[in-house]
């Protein structure tokens, strides 16, 4: 069994071991979109694989369209050349039910790889040619929170965008600046709309998108690279739109465990490709069954007919409600919650920690109690149906192989928005107290206790990555287990607590410093601490 054209088609151990394989006519699907492209994906990663890539195969396989998937790589081209090509563009998608089942299915959708460099003609010219048809109405992005900057951590324009700005749209050799190169070409023939959706996972996406694409449109404009109506083509969301868009589904890394069954089934050459880049890819890919895809309905030459597989369109209001939601309390704040107390406390998958009355009924109370009062209903889903799903059913799915140290990366860039929004909340609030806050101040006096790098044992551990690691554990570097002066340490630690930037609001004009600082001396205590504390405080 081995993952090509060839072999789905002719090899029915395919079907006799369960996978679920395309239904429709691939190979007129692949002509007919590349003949008429209609949604193109930037960015080949896990989560286009396991989602994008797997809406688009639920509307062939349901006669909901006749066009599959164009995707671009744009940062690892490897991806493309080492993984999807050699597999005819196919993959399997792994899906691990917490009800201990497996679905194997068989993803057939793309039919077409392209590789975004501008400086192979070949792979340019043919996405020119893509941005030129008619027929183009969507493209998506998957890229990070970090592919639409423009600069870097202290603010500087990065190099390569700063080069594009001068030199217009010809080779640009930035990301934003080849994407927007491409929609130069879409204006100049004939101005044609198009919507590009950002569904990465972070706040105001399509702001993000817009602000980057809408920053080269004016460089070029200004330096004689495009004329004037370049910006106005841009600026028009009657030609082009960029929709928010909030995105939830958890794709890690794909699984040994995973890897196991596909193998005992028979597939071959299963081995992960690592590319230059240092990009881990396989030809599979591992996910919850658990999604949820909102987006601002902003799509000015229309849209495939994705509310029919799942996907929730509405307002960019109601995108926001969500995206707060999901962000800032339903979601998120559970999974550092968990993140933070698992590293510390040695536990090396989420699922795991689900089984520790402590670490559920903290995440518990964060969630219901602590945030769910200051949560806007969004109407297109419930607030407390999300928590409900994230508690009984996502988190605790033993075949998910996420880990709290995945999630512990950027955790000061996190904070600010997990739980200092909910903070805000409750101080401009006239019914709410902030002082009732318990677990919240918790989960920031165990980040404290983490900075120092020692578990609950005493060992040392290597923290996440993360921007401001080397600043905030400077902090607590003068801190030891067993510290007992409290004085001492709150001289220490009070400049870290106030920083609004990583908290979202300066703790102590919040009147929660001397509460985090108890729990903070209660955490240092001595070995056994973190379980004592977390113990005292949880139940």
């Amino acid at each position: 069994m081995k993952l090509c054209d060839n072999s789905i088609k002719t090899d029915n151990s395919w079907k006799e071991k369960g996978y679920a394989l395309p239904t429709f006519d691939r190979e007129k699907m692949i002509n007919e979109t590349v003949a008429n492209p209609e949604w193109v994906h930037f960015g080949a990663g896990n989560i286009f694989r396991a989602f994008q890539a797997n809406l688009s195969q639920r509307m062939l396989a349901e006669g909901l369209n006749d066009k599959g998937l164009t995707v671009v790589e744009g940062f690892d081209y490897e991806i493309i050349e080492k993984m999807y090509r050699p597999h005819d563009n196919l993959s399997i998608l792994v899906t691990l039910k917490a009800d201990g089942s497996v679905e194997k299915n068989v993803i057939g959708s793309i039919a077409e790889s392209c590789i975004l460099d501008s400086n192979d003609d070949k792979e340019f010219e043919r996405l020119k040619e893509i941005f030129r048809a008619d027929s183009l109405k969507i493209c998506t992005f998957t890229i990070t929170e970090k592919g639409y900057s423009l600069v870097n951590p202290a603010g500087e324009i990065l190099p390569a965008v700063a080069d594009d700005f001068v030199n217009g749209p010809a080779k640009p050799q930035s990301y934003i600046g080849k994407v927007v190169a491409l929609l130069h070409e879409r204006y100049v023939a004939g101005a044609k709309a198009i919507a590009m959706v950002s569904t990465d996972n972070c706040s105001h996406n399509g702001d993000k998108l817009h602000d980057a694409v809408s920053a080269f449109a004016k460089k070029w404009v200004e330096n004689g690279k495009a004329d004037a109506g370049f910006v106005s083509y841009i600026e028009d969301e009657s030609k082009v739109s960029f929709p928010w868009s909030m995105i939830d589904k958890i794709t890690p890394r794909p699984d040994d465990s995973v890897n196991e069954i596909l193998a005992g089934d028979g597939v071959e050459e299963l081995e992960a490709v690592v590319t230059s880049k240092k990009t881990w890819v396989a030809p599979f890919v591992n996910a919850e069954e658990s999604e949820y895809l909102v987006i601002e309905d902003k799509f000015p030459n229309g849209r495939p007919a994705l509310e029919k597989v799942g996907v929730i369109f509405t307002d960019k209001e109601t995108v926001d409600k969500v995206e707060r939601m999901k962000v800032c309390t339903c979601l998120n704040p559970l999974h550092t919650a968990l993140a933070v107390y698992g590293c510390l406390l040695g536990y090396d998958k989420i699922s795991e920690e689900m089984k520790d009355e402590d670490l559920v009924s903290l995440v518990k109370t964060i969630g219901y109690v602590e945030g769910l009062p200051v949560v806007t209903d969004p109407g297109v889903i419930s607030p407390k149906e999300f928590i409900d799903t994230v508690v009984n059913v996502r988190i605790p799915n033993k075949f998910m192989p996420d880990t709290p140290q995945r999630i512990a990366c950027d955790t000061s860039q996190k904070l600010g928005i997990r739980f200092g929004e909910t903070i805000k909340a409750y101080l401009a609030s006239d019914k709410l107290n902030v002082s009732d806050l318990k677990l919240i101040p918790l989960v920031h006096a165990g980040w404290l206790r983490y900075l120092m790098g020692l578990d609950d044992k005493g060992n040392a551990f290597e923290p996440s990555p993360d921007p401001m690691l080397e600043k905030a554990q400077g902090f607590v570097k003068d801190i030891k287990l067993g510290e007992s002066d409290a004085a001492k340490v709150k001289e220490l630690v009070m400049p870290l607590l106030k920083d609004a930037s990583i908290f979202g609001t300066d703790l102590e004009a919040a009147g929660l410093t001397d509460k985090i600082l108890g729990y903070f001396m209660e955490l240092i205590a001595g070995t056994d601490a973190v379980r004592n504390t977390l113990h005292k405080y949880c139940n």
